[in-house]
């Protein structure tokens, strides 16, 4: 049986169109470009989300001659933010990037950004909204990062058992 999945967005034209929240998000993210240690690709991301108690976090992906130890936008700041407010849930994502071209399209997360910030959404059972651009060009909200990863792969799948008391051990 074939079966289709369809991917629920929200399109903006212009910055202006956004809650001020959203676009304070995209506005950082965007500072974050900037600081984007990206010699190899010349892709520069930029990413800042929002903590359920309106804390800011951001971060810029980091590359590396040594690849892949570097580390996408996306993750810096997740990583960042779990790190620093471990009990606090992620509200909102916004990711934005810029290259040699002007990139004028929203960007969407890696694969392994998508499984990271589903770890969150996971953890604190609660959705990670995802505001995407490019520099320039239209703007795409998501109400989950699972509309980007709609076969979720969570410790749920893992049939993780309890740990075993070592001292039970015969």
């Amino acid at each position: 049986m074939d079966k289709k999945l369809d991917i629920p967005y929200h399109e903006y034209d212009d910055v202006l169109q956004l809650a001020e929240e959203d676009r304070e998000l995209l506005h950082r993210a965007g500072e974050m470009v900037g600081k984007a240690y990206a010699p190899y690709s010349g892709f520069r991301v930029g990413a800042a989300l929002r903590l359920e108690d309106g804390t800011i976090v951001t971060g810029s992906n980091q590359e590396n001659a040594a690849y892949p130890s570097g580390l996408c936008a996306e993750r810096v700041a997740v990583f960042a933010a779990a790190a620093n407010y471990p009990d606090k849930a992620i509200e909102s994502l916004a990711i934005t990037a810029d290259a040699r071209q002007k990139v004028d399209h929203p960007v969407a997360p890696c694969g392994a950004c998508r499984q990271a910030i589903l770890e969150y959404e996971h953890k604190f059972k609660h959705p990670v909204r995802l505001i995407l651009r490019g520099a320039t060009g239209k703007i795409v909200i998501l109400d989950s990062v699972r509309s980007l990863l709609p076969f979720q792969f969570t410790k749920d799948d893992m049939g993780l058992c309890p740990p075993r008391d070592m001292m039970d051990e015969t």
